[in-house]
């Protein structure tokens, strides 16, 4: 490290990020693997004797990783302050791995394998909780570790690989579960009779359904133990952002981390803007005004208001109400898409701005939901629009909002203003994934029209309130929002 001390090193750079946005990776694992097991796991706890597993338990247990996300947001901004970016990183690696691992063998030590009962849903809720405190965990840390560690003028575009990094996982899960499941079939399970017929009576189909109860969902769940336990290594060996050892007084690690990556002469400006701005190391989190608390939560909550999460989640149902062909492959297809639309927001954030990405994505979003919308109500219209819906939103409020929410707060009052943004996202990812079944069933045209509306409204709430922060540093934020309050 050393050798490179006076000039800096892109590879030291890289490598660092790279590692960080393993974390996204998982975030984005963790919250897709669902969607391969869920018929199987449907099916599994169906066999219990001792209660009856209805369907308002089964979108529970789909769904109750979210719990888990919203505590490990709000706990983010505690570790990241009490233990640093760095060890609360490995945290959520480590609850990561043991989520896998319970969610894989549920029965450990307490229960019989195989006999389906009403602890041993409880027992697989609590992992699935555990795996959501690490999604929580990292979905606001590991923006945060990146934007503290880059470059102003590369800051955006390494964060932004955060979120390609995300839907990557989600890309990647979607194809393990479908190597998982290879030939055999996953039971529909609209109801505990038609569920049970289907696989007592399959005839030759009999031996693939009952695999993918017994043994498929567990497949899928325990694969991501190999992803985490990398992750939860790999984190070991990075350094602490330079931000983090300023505020706790370590300054001379913090230069040698500014060294390795900008060169020593660039580190000791940099470390000198950032001492500048921790010297009120205890800053309250109103100390800047409420408006950008008011900015970061808002971000959050049209980030899942404009309803994506409906798609990603939903996905192959809505294809396959579109008549769209075999679901899971439109699936996929759309996964693809997702990632070539997250490259152009990673190539452009630093030449084009964040507002003009923001306003732009929330346009193209409105008239892909509009599209939805009239592919229900009017015949002619192309189910395959919604297409555009996700696609403007992955080169927009995808990653352009972790990009924000990482760098638009002051030092003193980062982790914790981070982690009450994330939080409000996670609570507003709950709110729309368990509403979007019963709208969406009762009238689709409706639902995707609602999302319409908050696109526009996310579109102008971007232009009138979010400052551009493009080629700022870090520390030009406390400026910022100090010059908002004398307004």
């Amino acid at each position: 490290m050393a050798s490179y001390r006076q000039t800096g090193s892109p590879g030291y750079l890289f490598t660092i990020v790279l590692v960080a946005v393993l974390g996204g990776l998982l975030f984005g694992y963790d919250t897709a693997v669902i969607s391969g097991a869920e018929r199987g796991l449907q099916a599994f706890f169906m066999g219990a004797t001792d209660f009856t597993y209805t369907n308002a338990l089964h979108g529970f247990t789909s769904s109750s990783a979210l719990i888990g996300c919203i505590i490990g947001s709000a706990l983010s901004g505690l570790f990241a302050g009490k233990f640093g970016r760095k060890k609360s990183l490995f945290i959520a690696g480590v609850c990561f791995f043991l989520s896998a691992a319970g969610s894989y063998y549920p029965e450990f030590a307490f229960f019989e394998k195989g006999v389906a009962s009403k602890s041993l849903l409880v027992a697989f809720n609590l992992y699935r909780v555990l795996g959501g405190i690490g999604v929580g965990m990292a979905s606001a840390i590991c923006p945060m570790y990146i934007a503290e560690v880059a470059p102003a003028e590369k800051r955006g575009a390494l964060v932004s690989w955060n979120q390609f990094a995300i839907i990557f996982g989600q890309l990647v899960v979607y194809f393990v579960n479908f190597v998982i499941l290879g030939d055999h079939i996953a039971p529909k399970m609209e109801s505990l009779a038609e569920g049970m017929n289907q696989i007592i009576n399959a005839g030759d189909l009999a031996a693939d359904a009952n695999w993918s109860v017994t043994t498929g969902w567990r497949l899928m769940f325990g694969s991501e133990m190999v992803p985490a336990g990398l992750f939860t290594l790999l984190i070991l060996l990075v350094p602490e952002t330079p931000r983090y050892l300023a505020m706790s007084g370590q300054e001379e690690k913090a230069l040698t981390v500014l060294s390795n990556i900008n060169g020593e002469s660039k580190a000791r400006e940099i470390l000198n803007d950032i001492k500048n701005t921790v010297i009120e190391k205890k800053e309250k989190l109103l100390a800047y005004g409420a408006l950008v608390i008011f900015v970061g939560i808002m971000l959050s909550v049209f980030q899942q208001f404009v309803g994506i999460n409906a798609v990603l989640y939903f996905a192959p149902r809505i294809f396959e109400s579109m008549g769209m062909g075999n679901p899971m492959t439109q699936t996929v297809l759309m996964g693809v898409i997702n990632i070539t639309f997250t490259l152009v927001a990673i190539f452009t954030v630093e030449k084009l701005g964040r507002k003009p990405l923001l306003i732009t994505g929330s346009l193209g979003m409105a008239l892909g939901a509009l599209g939805v919308a009239l592919a229900d109500a009017v015949q002619g219209v192309p189910g395959i629009v919604g297409v555009v819906y996700s696609a403007s939103f992955m080169f927009s409020w995808g990653p352009i909002c972790w990009v924000l929410i990482s760098e638009i707060f002051p030092n003193t009052i980062r982790g914790a203003a981070v982690a009450i943004a994330v939080a409000f996202q996670w609570i507003s990812n709950f709110i729309v994934s368990s509403t979007f079944v019963p709208l969406y069933t009762w009238s689709p045209a409706f639902t995707y029209g609602m999302y319409c509306f908050f696109c526009l409204l996310a579109a102008f709430f971007v232009w009138k309130l979010v400052p551009e922060t493009k080629g700022k540093t870090l520390e030009d934020m406390t400026t910022l929002w100090r010059e908002r309050m004398k307004k």
